[in-house]
């Protein structure tokens, strides 16, 4: 019976090594699968993060696009805006060509004599009522309101920005 006994233990202790073996394997292989896998989703992160940031930095290209497009047509305005002074300026250099000096001062101070008349009329006035308000006893208050209300502040701003050139309007 220990004959026995021991050939089965000596049968056995000879395939230990591969038994052992095949548990390493299949412990090796239950890890690189699991290794695998998680590769595999890290992947899928990383290209979903990617795609997120290359969507990002695209919306973000877009935006700069937008923003040259932009200062373009603002610089075209700009540089439209200077050929049409230029043109207006050699216009007025033109007409002045073969005059008199009397007549090209005559010509260059119509803006400033209209804008002058405009603004000592609105002054006049002003100070007309303002008299009158203060002979007929108005509160300060309500005479400033119907002085300088809203009609009257487009008007002084108007006339200031003829004086000044037509850049206002232009905005």
């Amino acid at each position: 019976m220990l004959t026995l006994f021991s050939t089965l233990i000596s049968f056995l202790m000879g395939g230990l090594p591969k038994l052992l073996e095949f548990f390493q394997d299949r412990g090796d292989k239950k890890h690189e699968l699991a290794m695998a896998q998680v590769q595999v989703q890290r992947e899928l992160e990383m290209r979903k993060l990617g795609f997120e940031a290359q969507e990002r930095a695209e919306h973000i290209h877009t935006e700069q696009i937008e923003i040259q497009t932009k200062s373009q047509e603002k610089q075209a305005l700009v540089g439209a805006q200077v050929a049409e002074m230029q043109a207006l300026y050699a216009h007025d250099t033109a007409l002045n060509a073969g005059t008199s000096t009397w007549m090209k001062n005559l010509r260059a101070s119509v803006r400033p004599v209209i804008t002058y008349g405009f603004f000592f009329l609105l002054v006049g006035l002003d100070t007309a009522l303002a008299w009158h308000g203060f002979n007929t006893n108005v509160p300060f208050n309500e005479m400033a309101d119907q002085l300088w209300d809203n009609d009257t502040q487009a008007l002084f701003a108007s006339i200031i920005a003829f004086h000044f050139g037509g850049r206002a309007f232009g905005k």
